[in-house]
């Protein structure tokens, strides 16, 4: 990475490094928990290529998805980005050890999956090797067999929903109750809808990334609509060969603080 500068500052021409980057997207201080999302988009609102994000990103684009997650209590995923993207354990990075430690946070993020039927291969490492045991959010009506299925692995199972689906007001309930208050989902773009629609949604880290790809991707949020657009406001915007890395966060938001 050659630079990565507030667009419009004078600063020298120079990488930022890590714990830079790290002050730069801190979590703000609040009462409860803070949910922001990381996604990438081409310039014509693709959020994916060919079924996966990889491809529209970048080298620095994945500085800051380091940065995010060595910032987070917990990864919030849907479970079809589990299966399509091939996750794994969230690692210790030694950048951000001391950070964390002084946060009173565990070595690692734990990932948390988003799942109503449970129909996941909980013999993968991100279920049978993670440094922080991975969690799974599903509904009171989760088939009791995966649940026991998930258990028996050694998976924390969140109830978060009266059915099977999860409830997102409840998905972020369940993992702040659990001590998991710094909360960093990475879609996919249908499980980022859903937090949107139900307004949980704090801050949104959007990397716009130098490419057209036309097609019919999905864009970075999908499912249920809103009565009425959730209005963001800008809170930085860094840039890189191209790539821009903007931030907004909710404009309903005083003083930086929410309660659960």
């Amino acid at each position: 990475m050659r630079r990565l500068l507030p667009v419009n500052d004078d600063v020298a021409d120079r990488e930022w490094t890590l714990a830079e980057l790290a002050d730069a997207y801190a979590y703000p201080e609040t009462v409860g928990p803070w949910l922001r999302a990381n996604m990438v988009s081409t310039l014509d609102g693709a959020a994916q290529h060919e079924g996966r994000s990889q491809p529209i990103s970048g080298s620095a684009d994945m500085r800051i998805f380091g940065t995010l997650r060595g910032l987070a209590d917990a990864v919030v995923v849907g479970a079809e980005t589990v299966r399509q993207e091939g996750y794994r354990p969230a690692r210790a990075r030694e950048a951000f050890a001391r950070r964390r430690a002084a946060a009173g946070q565990a070595p690692a993020p734990a990932v948390a999956v988003v799942s109503a039927s449970l129909a996941l291969d909980f013999d993968l490492p991100l279920f049978s090797a993670p440094l922080t045991p991975t969690l799974v959010l599903t509904g009171a009506a989760a088939p009791a067999d995966r649940v026991r299925a998930a258990e028996a692995a050694g998976v924390h199972v969140l109830i978060a929903g009266t059915g099977a689906a999860v409830d997102p007001a409840r998905a972020v309930a369940a993992l702040a109750e659990h001590g998991l208050t710094r909360l960093l989902t990475e879609g996919g773009p249908r499980l980022l809808g859903q937090f949107v629609a139900a307004g949980v949604l704090d801050e949104l880290c959007l990397t716009v990334s130098p490419m057209l790809t036309s097609g019919d991707a999905q864009r970075i949020a999908g499912g249920p609509s809103v009565a009425l657009p959730k209005r963001f406001s800008p809170a930085s915007v860094l840039e890189e060969a191209g790539f821009l890395f903007t931030r907004y966060r909710r404009t309903d938001i005083s003083g930086m603080t929410r309660s659960a």
